[in-house]
């Protein structure tokens, strides 16, 4: 669609917005592509079943959003449609999924970070330390 081509369809307010719609379209259709090229069975072995469960939610997730839009598009109201308790169920379980995540998150034990950090790092001699190491062999 190019800028500067103007339809008589639609007012001239909305060119803007249904550029940007286009535009989201054609990145949706690319990222569809992207996920279509590899098959669902060699991504999935690809990952542990935490992800895997991660991957079914969130493509859950889109392909009912994406209905969602179609919806709107064709008239009808998605709020008095199924697809609304689909929604919300498939958010109740990703609910569900990021308390477990950070139920399995690692935990930070300051005390020892702080030791590795402290050990890990050179620290310098004082110039007096040497002096006196010197002396000592000097004396022997």
């Amino acid at each position: 669609m190019a800028d500067e081509e103007i339809n008589e369809d639609y007012p001239v307010e909305i060119q803007e917005y249904l550029s940007v719609f286009a535009n989201s379209i054609d990145s949706v259709d690319e990222m569809l592509k992207n996920m279509m090229s590899v098959s669902r069975n060699e991504l999935l072995q690809k990952l542990d079943p935490f992800e895997q469960a991660k991957v079914d939610l969130v493509s859950a997730y889109t392909l009912n959003s994406m209905f969602w839009v179609y919806l709107v598009t064709q008239g009808v109201n998605p709020k008095e449609h199924p697809v609304k308790q689909e929604l919300e169920r498939i958010r109740v379980y990703m609910n569900r999924f990021k308390e477990i995540e950070k139920k399995n998150a690692g935990k930070l034990d300051r005390g020892a970070a702080s030791r590795l950090v402290k050990n890990a790092l050179w620290e310098p001699k004082p110039k007096n330390a040497s002096k006196a190491a010197n002396k000592r062999k000097s004396k022997s």
